[in-house]
């Protein structure tokens, strides 16, 4: 990788630092904390959720129609999303350890926290632990192809990519086959066994 791709590398993860330092202040003036895992609100403000809460018969006599015609489609997508979830455990259970790449994590990428809202009724709170699956999940499994893409064809395409993952950059550009066959060397010598590396 050149040094100017590496320099705008470098200030992008400054720039998402910087970010997340600032996301971080923000949420501190929402009033609530961790303590030892467990999510707490100043009682004035859980006062205040709880006034905000629509009851549940009311969110539902006030749903649009279209809305609840729609919810069997959404719902019925959680069985293909559960069976890419387990073909993808196995996928990285069987394949990671004999190439050698390094297994993601996947409670990483899970994140059920919304549930201790008070402002939320039980349906809100089901949608949301949905969302959260769903995007916690097809996040896991992205990282899971990102891994394996990066061992296999770390190669940039011809075409600009929307939403590339991170491990993309640093991929050899399309058309540059000296730099394709050096990292796939250097990869080969890193994910190699113990064995074969003495």
């Amino acid at each position: 990788m050149n040094e100017q791709i590496s320099a705008l590398l470098q200030k992008i993860d400054a720039l998402q630092s910087e970010l997340e330092v600032e996301l971080a202040k923000r949420q501190a003036g929402l009033r609530y904390g961790l303590e030892r895992g467990r999510i707490f609100f100043e009682e004035e403000l859980l006062r205040r959720h709880r006034e905000l809460r629509t009851s549940l018969l009311r969110y539902i006599a006030n749903a649009r129609p279209l809305i609840v015609l729609t919810a069997p489609v959404i719902y019925a997508l959680i069985v293909p999303l559960v069976l890419l979830d387990l073909a993808v455990m196995f996928y990285q259970a069987v394949c990671f350890p004999a190439y050698g790449i390094e297994k993601v994590r996947r409670r990483d990428y899970f994140v059920f926290d919304r549930h201790h809202l008070a402002y939320l009724n039980a349906l809100e709170k089901l949608n949301c632990a949905y969302c959260s699956y769903a995007n916690g999940m097809i996040a896991f499994v992205r990282e899971v192809a990102a891994r394996t893409e990066r061992y296999w064809c770390p190669i940039k395409h011809a075409r600009r990519v929307i939403g590339a993952h991170p491990y993309y950059p640093a991929f050899a550009d399309y058309g540059d086959a000296d730099a394709f066959r050096e990292d796939v060397a250097e990869l080969d010598r890193i994910n190699a066994p113990e064995q074969d590396k003495s």
